[in-house]
């Protein structure tokens, strides 16, 4: 494993990479959602670090559990990170409620769990982004490696965002990076979960461990099961990857 020297060598250059970035942006911070879990605690270190009085963390419950605000609590008390909470859940359940009205009104049938899921990281994120236009700080996202890979992610939720310090990192370093930060076991150590049901958690929706996926990338044999899985949701999720495909015509010769 790592020795505290080089974790600390390799947290000192994601604050600096942020730094760089906001400056080049002409930003004045950053902006960063904490779930409560172990990649946005993390994020949100590095985000008090690079900027220790213009780091905000926000914490965004809808139809939340209380133990994820507990958590993201925690995490925002232990950095020592300014926080604001923006409560959600009345505004995600006006949406749902008209889009599935809407929908039943002609006929159609709503998907329940897979569109307040993603309307919820969708939501998430356009707060974010109304937060960090206020202040003029960038939103930093918390995608770890296994995460930006198999694009684990909701397309334009949580994966909307202007920058991503942990992208390279694999889940057991992102908990080498929390320990080092200072962060509690509890957190550390919590079963990963994007919180858009109740019950859901990463690893039983994508039917395979952070672990597999991280030995995956760093190039160790996995089962011959685990590889393709992995292979298909990397291929299957590169319109995540990409913008939006436009269609090229010929221009006019005149108007």
């Amino acid at each position: 494993m790592w020795s505290p020297q080089e974790l600390e060598e390799r947290i000192n250059q994601a604050v600096k990479w942020l730094q760089e970035k906001v400056q080049q942006a002409q930003g004045k911070g950053v902006v960063v959602g904490i779930s409560g879990g172990v990649d946005s605690a993390v994020v949100a270190g590095l985000c008090k670090r690079a900027f220790p009085d213009n780091s905000l963390g926000v914490i965004l419950p809808a139809q939340s559990q209380a133990i994820d605000v507990e958590d993201a609590q925690l995490i925002a008390k232990t950095l020592g990170i300014k926080t604001i909470t923006v409560e959600l859940t009345q505004a995600h359940q006006i949406i749902l409620n008209s889009v599935r009205d809407a929908l039943s009104d002609q006929g159609y049938t709503f998907e329940e769990r897979l569109s307040q899921g993603n309307l919820k990281a969708r939501l998430r994120m356009s707060t974010l982004y109304a937060v960090a236009n206020s202040l003029n700080y960038l939103v930093v996202g918390t995608d770890n490696a296994a995460e930006s890979y198999t694009v684990y992610f909701t397309k334009y939720g949580d994966g909307g965002v202007d920058l991503l310090p942990i992208s390279s990192l694999t889940k057991t370093e992102v908990r080498a990076w929390a320990k080092q930060l200072g962060l509690p076991d509890k957190i550390v150590n919590r079963v990963p979960t994007a919180g858009l049901w109740e019950g859901q958690t990463d690893e039983t929706e994508m039917g395979i461990t952070y672990e597999q996926i991280d030995r995956y990338l760093i190039g160790e044999e996995v089962p011959a099961h685990v590889a393709a899985k992995i292979e298909k949701m990397h291929e299957i999720s590169e319109h995540k990857r990409q913008l939006p495909p436009a269609l090229e015509l010929p221009k006019l010769s005149k108007l």
